[in-house]
């Protein structure tokens, strides 16, 4: 049995949910893998993050294997996890780098911003919770709305739509509160 065989015989394992199928799998390619993520992380432990992130994605992905080159399939889908671990990076420098520029920018609060503050956290907790998350990840989070739908996996139109309703509900909450006073 050649080496081509073999490889699409441990495939039709797996897509059965044969385990061993999987391990000698696993034994196939986790170096491989592995190498591929430390070149472009040059990261240990993040490249056994994205190591065991790629296993559990062939596991839900099996499936959608229709045949072809296996080595193509398995690469692409460790690439897409790559870039979405960048993505995620990106994220994460642009917040903190927004937040360290506004805390060096920034004169402290005055009693007057903290008590806009504790209003403002007040009215976003009588908001639905799905209404709030989304209107905390635009403006705290800094997403943009075309990331937001992405990540809702709803149209962009309708995101938009979901942050302008609940940003008018929010500015009648907060009028509400201001009245009272």
């Amino acid at each position: 049995m050649d080496e081509s065989d073999k490889l699409n015989e441990i495939v039709a394992g797996c897509k059965r949910g044969d385990s061993e199928a999987f391990s000698q799998l696993l034994d196939m390619y986790a170096g491989r893998c592995f190498g591929y993520f430390y070149r472009l992380s040059g990261k240990r432990e993040v490249s056994n993050d994205l190591l065991s992130t790629l296993f559990i994605k062939l596991v839900e992905k099996f499936g959608s294997f229709k045949g072809g080159s296996f080595n193509s399939w398995l690469f692409t889908i460790a690439s897409n996890i790559f870039y979405d671990y960048l993505r995620h990076q990106q994220r994460q420098k642009r917040l903190i780098d927004g937040k360290t520029a506004a805390i060096r920018s920034k004169t402290p609060p005055t009693r007057a911003d903290i008590a806009m503050s504790d209003t403002l956290q007040m009215q976003l907790e009588k908001l639905d919770k799905d209404t709030a998350e989304l209107l905390i990840m635009r403006f705290y989070g800094q997403f943009t709305f075309k990331e937001l739908s992405k990540m809702r996996d709803e149209p962009i139109g309708t995101t938009l739509s979901k942050v302008h309703r609940g940003l008018k509900k929010l500015r009648g909450l907060m009028e509400a509160e201001k009245a009272k006073e």
